[in-house]
């Protein structure tokens, strides 16, 4: 019984998990990777897509060819199944309730929004460094500041408009899932400076079956194609990969900095004003939510390990 308290808990708080991501996507600026991090699923995460990438190619090349499913079948087994699921549940109920709640709220209070999603990010830079496994070497450190330099003039691009052509958004789609799925870099962000942000919100809202059909199908092969690079990078070079996050998570505090011309749209960097107390302390309120997380992903995950210390232990 309580085993099955237990397992109930670890679904619900997946699902947690997926729905702080969704709500984090239908925000510019805000990465779901970022949070995938900060909550301690983010390399299960990937390679468990790397895997149903790589099941899903090995069943459409192995059927035809009469060569059977136990390749996929193995590859689909190391899929950690009830992460994935509970994760992409809590993701479809936010992403379907943060485009009518957050994002409205998000672009009548702006100022204070942006100062604790970078109060966030801020704190959340201590999850790839410390995450990497190992010391970090004077060539780590610049490229780190390297790819943070790259993402600070990508995020400082103003947003353009373009027309939603079905190619344009399988593409913009294909996109804005690569950034989904690394930390520092957000999807809606990507949307925005494309141009297809307000009207992919619109559709969402709208139910627009067409247009999401066509978004999804875009983001599918995006992350077909680019998956499976980041699960490499993450089991070959784990170190390295962490480095980079790194340098992505800083350098996209650029896009949120509070201050900016949020009325004209654009990315101009500007000095603190108006309620600089109010705005500093929900920076700070930012930075003590994810070092409360990380506390309580710390204590989840050793009770973890002294469970399973235990049972070992009295199976011996």
């Amino acid at each position: 019984m309580a085993a099955s308290t237990k397992s109930v808990g670890t679904h619900l708080l997946n699902a947690f998990r997926g729905g702080l991501m969704g709500t984090a996507e239908v925000i510019p600026g805000v990465s779901g990777g970022t949070v995938a991090l900060i909550t301690g699923i983010y390399d299960r995460l990937i390679i468990s897509a790397g895997h149903t990438v790589s099941g899903a190619k090995l069943a459409v090349s192995d059927l035809p060819r009469g060569k059977g499913t136990d390749r996929a079948a193995a590859e689909f087994r190391r899929v950690h199944w009830a992460l994935v699921i509970a994760v992409m549940a809590g993701m479809i109920v936010a992403v379907l309730t943060a485009a009518k709640l957050v994002s409205p709220l998000v672009e009548e209070h702006p100022q204070q929004s942006f100062a604790v999603f970078f109060g966030l990010v801020l704190a959340s830079l201590w999850v790839p460094y410390s995450g990497s496994g190992r010391s970090w070497s004077p060539a780590n450190y610049l490229l780190a500041l390297a790819v943070a330099a790259v993402t600070f003039v990508l995020t400082g691009l103003p947003p353009t408009e373009i027309e939603p052509h079905p190619l344009i958004v399988m593409a913009a789609a294909a996109v804005a899932i690569c950034a989904l799925v690394l930390p520092g870099v957000s999807g809606s962000f990507m949307l925005l400076a494309i141009g297809l942000y307000t009207t992919t919100m619109d559709a969402i809202n709208d139910r627009d079956l067409g247009y999401v059909s066509t978004f999804a199908l875009g983001a599918l092969i995006g992350l077909a194609l680019f998956v499976k690079l980041l699960q490499w990078l993450l089991e070959r070079h784990h170190h390295l990969t962490h480095v980079v996050m790194t340098g992505l998570l800083a350098g996209s505090l650029r896009a949120l900095w509070p201050w900016q011309p949020w009325e004209s749209g654009e990315r101009d960097l500007l000095a603190p004003s108006g309620d600089v107390v109010v705005t500093v302390g929900l920076m700070l309120l930012g930075v003590v939510i994810v070092l409360g997380v990380l506390a309580i992903e710390h204590k989840t995950h050793r009770n973890t390990k002294e469970t399973g210390s235990q049972s070992t232990g009295t199976l011996a």
